[in-house]
């Protein structure tokens, strides 16, 4: 299995996720030729954007460790062309979703 192969895996177990706490997915792996969203989803008039993280262990910190003050940017400025693509005019926010082990389970996820 590709390393591409496992972040989708770890991406379908997060949307479950999100779908089994009420969330409805928008979209999955949304692209442009400048970034990339892993999962948009909706709930209660918000639409949420989700970074997935997986580490196959957390010895040098969990995925959520990787969401950097450059991360962040990339995470906001993805939303931000996401929302004007879509002429999206509600709320909005930024997720992070941790993963971990084999098989992946969920470690925590955070509101940015």
């Amino acid at each position: 299995m590709t390393t591409t192969d496992i972040g989708r895996h770890a991406e379908q177990i997060a949307a479950e996720h999100l779908r089994g706490a009420g969330f409805k997915i928008i979209e999955c792996n949304w692209r442009t030729r400048w970034c990339e969203i892993d999962i948009v989803a909706s709930k209660a008039s918000t639409v949420y954007f989700v970074e997935v993280k997986y580490r196959k262990t957390d010895n040098w910190g969990d995925g959520l460790d990787a969401i950097t003050h450059k991360k962040h940017q990339q995470m906001t400025y993805a939303a931000e062309l996401w929302v004007e693509s879509h002429r999206w005019d509600g709320d909005y926010s930024l997720i992070a979703i941790s993963l971990s082990g084999s098989p992946p389970t969920i470690d925590g996820k955070i509101e940015l």
